[in-house]
């Protein structure tokens, strides 16, 4: 019987990005523009600053930015897009409001054109946003029965108390109440170019985008307001926070730990080191309570790097008979970070996971805008990827050491687990403090 031979590796070879231009328009609209040649489309992302803005409003307002303008309705809008193969939408969180679209190289000059009629001049009928305000209670009515979105809520408050970052879903009953006037005044008030960042990234000279950026976008002014987002509180351990939801058989478990920013010197040590424990198929954490245990599907741990604060957060679904055993073996997963040093085969295994998603990340131009968007975002360029790339390099059993040590130390974690009570209660206070 014949056998195959599982190929090595290929070598590693030289992380490269594509030059990335910069315009600052005289209304203060800052244009980053990227070629890249590889099918004849454009990507576009305009990050606007968007701290404090009102949840619900800023929800319905993603829904509603592109139903109307003085002269067009909801249907010669996507005509007008359409005619080049291009879209575009909108959405809103704690930081920013992000529109994405994408069209044909050519109909960049149309997509812009459009883009900058509705930054003027969206006027929000009324009836578009009755319509899109029904269809957005609905589906927060829905997912404020999914065990995810209950177990998220529960964690932003119990890290974030205090601070906008504590609610960033808003509940159905305040998107009722939300207007068409409530939305014109938002956009009155922060959808202007001062602290924005526009994005194209298409098979086109970075000239060409530049210009075509200004001369749509130029005349899109605004008196409005920038809020900039605080700092996020320290993290406060404390005891785990058990919330109920009966009869259900599965716990969701969380566990949050602060993590370091983009910009800080470890955090490439930082990635290395939550991919060992938890964040890729061949970590630690996947190989103890999946491959091992058996008690949950998709373990994992990942960094979540927003604009005022990161957190390492790691999650698991658990069947509820194994719930209290499932939070004893991550935490010694944790412990073993914080106690025993990686081996080489463990770095470089996840050393080439991360150099290789980096490549990945970058291949298409969409992407290649999402990311140059989000560390604009953080006031970076798209070079720090290739300096990011070579701290990965450098990374050694030491330093992951030395991070694992000062950041995933059990510890030094906030837990929150949602489940059947009358099931998991006794079980958890067995293994550590709880408050419900």
């Amino acid at each position: 019987m014949s056998t195959l031979t599982v190929p090595d590796l290929a070598p590693a070879t030289e992380f490269t990005l594509p030059t990335c231009d910069e315009r600052v328009l005289a209304n203060g609209l800052t244009v980053l523009a990227v070629r890249r040649p590889s099918v004849p489309l454009v990507e576009l992302r305009l990050r606007i600053p968007f701290a404090h803005a009102d949840v619900a409003t800023s929800a319905v307002m993603s829904q509603t930015l592109f139903s109307g303008t003085a002269d067009k309705d909801i249907v010669r809008i996507a005509a007008q897009l359409q005619s080049v193969g291009g879209a575009l939408s909108a959405g809103a969180d704690a930081d920013r409001l992000m529109i994405a679209g994408n069209s044909l190289v050519g109909g960049l000059s149309t997509m812009l054109g459009t883009l900058a009629e509705v930054l003027e001049g969206a006027t929000y009928p009324e009836d578009q946003v009755r319509s899109e305000r029904e269809r957005l209670v609905d589906r927060l009515n829905v997912a404020r029965e999914q065990a995810a979105h209950q177990v998220q809520v529960a964690m932003l408050k119990r890290v974030y108390a205090g601070h906008p970052y504590s609610i960033q879903s808003p509940e159905p009953e305040e998107v009722a109440r939300v207007d068409a006037d409530a939305v014109r005044r938002l956009h009155s008030q922060r959808l202007h170019p001062t602290g924005a960042t526009l994005v194209i990234v298409g098979d086109l000279p970075t000239e060409q985008a530049l210009d075509a950026a200004e001369t749509a976008l130029v005349g899109w002014d605004g008196a409005g307001e920038q809020s900039m987002m605080e700092a996020a509180p320290p993290l406060e351990t404390g005891p785990l926070l058990l919330v109920d939801r009966p009869e259900s058989v599965q716990s969701s478990l969380r566990m949050v730990m602060k993590g370091v920013p983009r910009r800080h010197p470890d955090n490439a040590a930082q990635h290395l080191a939550n991919l060992v424990f938890g964040g890729y198929f061949s970590s630690r954490l996947v190989a103890n309570i999946r491959e091992d245990k058996g008690y949950t599907y998709s373990p994992r741990s990942a960094v979540d790097h927003a604009l005022a604060d990161s957190l390492i957060i790691v999650s698991a679904e658990v069947a509820t008979e194994v719930t209290a055993a499932a939070l004893w073996e991550t935490r010694y997963e944790l412990g073993r970070m914080v106690s025993t040093m990686v081996s080489e085969e463990e770095l470089d295994q996840a050393r080439r996971y991360a150099l290789g998603t980096l490549r990945l990340g970058t291949a298409t131009q969409s992407g290649l805008a999402s990311l140059v968007s989000a560390f604009a975002g953080s006031g970076l360029r798209l070079e720090w990827l290739l300096e990011h790339a070579q701290r990965l390099a450098s990374v050694s059993v030491e330093d992951v050491a030395r991070v694992s040590q000062e950041l995933l130390a059990p510890a030094n974690a906030v837990t929150v687990v949602l489940g059947d009570v009358e099931k998991i209660d006794r079980s958890l206070r067995a293994l550590t403090p709880v408050t419900r």
